[in-house]
């Protein structure tokens, strides 16, 4: 099922986005991810479930290498970044959809921030 038209313009809007709107969209892809591994938990498919949480972590580990610490916040973000991780690899192995659930409540609120961050400095568009 692929749209050569449609896969054209994701590739397009990645390749002329800004750097913040490059993490606005990897912070929708991780809670996205996430969204599937909970319904792949719900219908008992056990590899895509796997796969998605696996795609979620690499969010993180994106966002964890491209901190700064030059800045203070940063460890503040490394530190939500860590827990993350960790729990997305507990739900990992226990295929638990309530530690999926709290990790996008983590996700959601530190793309909601971005959004904010966004507004306020004029940058991009937030979607």
């Amino acid at each position: 099922m692929n749209n050569p038209g449609y896969d054209t313009y994701q590739r397009n809007k990645i390749m002329t986005a800004s750097p913040a709107e490059l993490t606005l969209m990897l912070y929708e892809g991780a809670i996205k991810f996430i969204n599937i591994a909970i319904m792949a938990i719900e219908k008992n498919d056990i590899i895509k479930a796997h796969n998605n949480i696996m795609k979620a972590q690499r969010i993180i580990e994106e966002f964890r290498s491209t901190l700064d610490f030059k800045y203070p916040v940063a460890q503040e973000f490394e530190n939500v970044y860590a827990y993350v991780y960790r729990r997305l690899i507990e739900a990992n192995m226990s295929k638990d959809p309530e530690i999926l659930e709290e990790c996008n409540t983590h996700m959601r609120t530190m793309r909601d921030t971005w959004k904010e961050v966004m507004k306020i400095n004029k940058v991009g568009s937030p979607l």
